[in-house]
């Protein structure tokens, strides 16, 4: 019975590439097409191995030596779109123009129907919006099919990049106790009871508790850590430890963020990779993002080229150049200051005028590279007012050794810095931004016990894939549907 139903099929990615010898193979998939003529059946079947699919026929006047016709007819009746299979056959030269190879039917299984009257996918035209609600079943389209497989393939360059280079890869924690940027946008984790500290609440406002003290009321002793615990919005600080013992690391995994998330740019679950390196400063920082993004961008157009050209066709016209642009083109160098001086010539076409002190707009990020420079931009030495606690502060006392590369059709692609190795000047500015420092103290000790100059930058995985496949909404790179922010939420 077992030996029935075990297979081994061949993926039909490397079916495609193979010699047509006539040779016996197995392919399962799901049916994209059926054609059936008087004698002739055609189905083109997909495994999501690749953006094409394979051809399957079966001429009924002229079966195939060992095909068992009557059974083949009877699993035509129940194949639709959708319908997944298995085929076993002969891979024989194809006589149709585009494809190389098909496969002659000898045997054909139905594995699982797929009712036409209520499958959600058909050929029509469906909305963006239409499969993010059926974000369960959009993968087997051709889009989501290339935007995956793109997925897996950037994963794998990061990682490659940085193996190649001596770095560690580390796991940063995905609950902390301390907020890397600072912003106190993180989602608590707690197992302290909301309902019961409610009810508290309403005794207290009964028996006239001031509501400033209300916070009071919350007994962090009793809750799981025994303190305040959040997600992590980077692993950048626990990398921070590890680069100060092994030079060079890497993390790549979940951060969080309790921003408004209802926008085609942000998420509010997403994928970090952040490098940390001890010994390099700003400087060394920039031309390590700058070769790690041109070899990201140049793995997609060469390892990628069929899904690629997909983009290029049907998502945005365009991309394979733009991408082939950032790859082959210097990155323009500039400070802050210098950047805001020439957007200023500009602030009539702005919708947010700039002026030093304030943060980059997107507007003003693909404005200096696609018509100032036309160019990908490092914009470095941003006010401290504007940037993170750990950023290396300069001798100006005005500003911090940051940076934010930019690239043309989508404004920073990464952020990063020299942190601050001083522990006296580090102290003093977590104290005027009046952070908790009972928090921080592990990480004032990387300070106190030989410190080091290092650097280090964050890529937003999501938004490096909806650079790479064009796709213009976040959501569409991530393999379900996320949870997002009520609209109306007060941050």
């Amino acid at each position: 019975m077992y030996n029935n139903i075990i297979m081994k099929p061949i993926l039909i990615k490397d079916l495609l590439t193979s010699e047509p010898d006539a040779r016996a193979v197995t392919v399962c998939g799901w049916v994209r097409t059926k054609r059936d003529s008087k004698n002739l059946v055609f189905i083109q079947v997909n495994d999501g191995s690749c953006f094409a699919s394979i051809q399957l026929t079966f001429d009924r006047t002229n079966p195939a030596q060992g095909a068992d016709a009557n059974s083949i007819e009877e699993s035509l009746k129940n194949i639709n779109t959708g319908t997944s299979v298995r085929a076993e056959g002969a891979l024989v030269q194809s006589p149709a123009s585009g494809q190389a190879v098909e496969v002659i039917i000898t045997k054909l299984t139905v594995l699982g129907l797929c009712p036409p009257e209520t499958y959600p996918l058909q050929k029509k035209n469906m909305s963006m919006e239409y499969l993010r609600d059926n974000a369960h079943l959009r993968a087997r389209t051709n889009t989501f099919g290339a935007v995956f497989r793109m997925r897996s393939q950037m994963a794998m360059a990061l990682h490659t990049f940085f193996q190649e280079r001596g770095f560690v890869y580390i796991s940063a924690p995905e609950i902390t106790c301390s907020d890397a940027e600072g912003a106190g946008e993180m989602f608590q984790v707690t197992t302290l009871s909301l309902e019961k500290i409610a009810e508290l609440g309403i005794k207290a406002g009964a028996k006239g508790m001031d509501p400033a003290k209300a916070a009071d009321l919350v007994d962090y002793s009793k809750d799981f850590f025994g303190k305040k615990a959040n997600l992590t919005v980077s692993g950048q600080l626990e990398a921070e430890t590890l680069a100060t013992a092994l030079s060079r690391v890497y993390t790549f995994g979940p951060t969080f963020r309790a921003e408004n998330s209802n926008t085609p740019r942000h998420l509010s679950e997403f994928w970090m990779c952040e490098p940390e390196m001890a010994f390099f400063d700003l400087f060394d920082n920039m031309d390590l993002e700058e070769e790690f993004i041109k070899y990201l961008l140049n793995w997609a157009l060469t390892k990628c080229a069929d899904d690629m050209q997909f983009f290029e066709k049907r998502i945005q016209p365009g991309v394979i150049a733009q991408l082939q642009h950032v790859v082959d083109t210097p990155f323009k160098r500039i400070s802050y200051t210098d950047a805001v001086k020439e957007l200023e010539k500009y602030n009539d076409k702005f919708e947010f005028p700039i002026s030093w002190g304030k943060e980059l707009q997107t507007e003003h990020e693909r404005y200096l590279t696609e018509q100032i420079f036309k160019s990908p931009v490092m914009v470095y030495n941003y006010p401290k007012d504007v940037k993170a606690f750990y950023m290396k502060q300069n001798d100006d006392g005005k500003t911090v050794r940051a940076v934010d590369v930019l690239v043309p059709g989508l404004g920073e692609i990464t952020g990063g810095s020299e942190r601050e190795e001083d522990y006296d000047k580090l102290l003093k500015v977590c104290e005027e931004r009046g952070m908790d420092m009972k928090n921080y103290q592990w990480y004032l000790d990387l300070r106190r016990f030989g410190t080091v100059p290092h650097s280090g930058f964050g890529l937003g995985f999501a938004r490096l894939l909806r650079y790479i496949t064009g796709m213009a909404n976040i959501r569409d790179v991530i393999p379900s549907r996320p949870l997002s922010a009520r609209k109306n939420m007060v941050m």
